[in-house]
């Protein structure tokens, strides 16, 4: 099994370039797959374990799914097939999105549920709810989810849950509404960069999207949606975690294919920690020209702090002066991480869903495991800072969402190779 060994101390220098948005790709690649009547070629795709996933998915399903170059190429569904089997679907969480594209298109799915990263319980009720609202009929039975319907119809809802408007569900209904009867309204639907990024991509596809980007979308159903050309924004998660890099190293990076209106909210956390943000028109130089100083965050729904950030920023907090906080309010399991941090040297508490982080002055190079995505991204950012040798296990994790962390980063000046 792979492995990260990293020497730390390096200071890193240079460009790193981002790639395409995992989370902005697979639903549109799934749109691509099921919705449209005619073949899409999708550009700036990362090359990323969870995107070789989806492409099993969907050619289970009678897609053709080609992946070369940073491009996709998709050929939609040409035969009767509504069944995503357990063991692609337990590998990747995104695989319950084309539970809706499926029923809108075939009038049944057989979904079973999802898997991905363990990081607390994330219930898809939302997702289920709002199919209802277009008059899908749910049973779920044995592991797996079946929605049948006749003809989806458009109807009113609202997707806020617990902790805020559902990123997921307002993909999955956003997808199943574009073919459905009528007018559907989404009042709390989510804001996040790749769901504008999914409701411009069905644009492109003949579907008719009204209010992207703010919290109320109307979508006028259409009998049939093309194929197109389109290409994925930058992702905003990856850019965030090498903005950290560079700050936790006192590097000078200049982070290529940036994008400040997707990181307003991170942008301005480091900022009031003391890290200096030099914005281009293609990226931003990161860099931390004086000792950095504590802060307190709260994760949020997009505009506010991403929940995908939060391991990142504990890492960069955990070597700067002073007590800060980091509140969880999306996923509040989300700390697996802590402990691993401090088996390097961190001095980091977790009561309920907050982290309560002491600066140190140095970490300690250690044998770590990622528990998730986000949790092996800081490991591997804790131990370009950390004094001696870290070894990351369970890389896998970390190939879900970051396309060959180790060679950008080796690129900017890491001591960093895979094994």
């Amino acid at each position: 099994m792979d492995r990260l060994v990293i020497n730390g101390g390096k200071r890193l220098e240079g460009t790193v370039s981002v790639s395409g948005s995992k989370n902005a790709a697979l639903p549109i690649a799934i749109a691509a797959a099921i919705l449209a009547d005619g073949a899409s070629v999708i550009h700036n795709v990362p090359n990323l374990r969870d995107v070789e996933t989806l492409c099993g998915v969907l050619e289970t399903l009678g897609a053709t799914a080609k992946y070369k170059n940073a491009t996709l190429h998709i050929k939609p569904i040409n035969r009767m097939a509504y069944e995503a089997p357990y063991d692609l679907v337990r590998k990747m969480r995104a695989s319950v999105y084309v539970l809706g594209p499926l029923v809108a298109r075939l009038g049944k799915a057989k979904v079973a549920f999802p898997g991905g990263c363990s990081i607390g319980p994330r219930p898809i009720d939302l997702h289920l709810k709002g199919l209802e609202c277009l008059g899908a009929r749910i049973t779920v039975e044995g592991g797996y989810i079946t929605a049948e319907a006749d003809r989806l119809i458009g109807a009113k809802m609202n997707l806020k849950g617990r902790y805020g408007p559902s990123v997921g569900a307002t993909a999955n209904v956003m997808m199943a509404a574009a073919l459905a009867e009528g007018a559907t309204t989404i009042r709390n639907a989510a804001r996040e960069p790749h769901i504008v990024d999914l409701a411009n991509f069905l644009n492109a596809l003949g579907a008719e999207i009204q209010g992207v980007g703010t919290p109320v979308l109307k979508i006028h159903g259409v009998k049939q949606l093309r194929g197109t050309e389109y290409t994925v924004i930058p992702d905003d998660i990856e850019t965030g975690t090498f903005m950290v890099a560079s700050a936790i190293t006192n590097g000078d990076v200049f982070v290529q294919n940036a994008l400040r209106d997707h990181l307003g909210a991170v942008s301005d956390k480091l900022l009031e920690a003391g890290v200096q943000l030099d914005w281009e028109e293609n990226g931003v130089r990161v860099t931390t020209p004086r000792q950095l100083a504590a802060i307190d965050v709260n994760t949020e729904a997009f505009p506010g702090f991403p929940t995908d950030m939060q391991a990142q920023i504990i890492g960069l907090l955990s070597v700067t002066p002073g007590i800060s906080t980091v509140t969880e309010t999306i996923h509040t399991d989300r700390f697996m991480h802590v402990s691993e941090l401090n088996r390097m040297g961190a001095n980091i508490d977790i009561e309920g869903n907050r982290a309560i982080i002491r600066g140190v002055d140095k970490l300690s190079g250690a044998p770590v495991m990622a528990s998730d995505l986000r949790a092996g991204a800081v490991l591997v950012l804790a131990g370009m800072v950390a004094k001696g040798e870290t070894v990351v296990a369970r890389v896998y994790h970390i190939d879900r969402g970051y396309e060959s962390i180790e060679t950008k980063l080796a690129n900017v000046g890491a001591d960093i190779v895979r094994l």
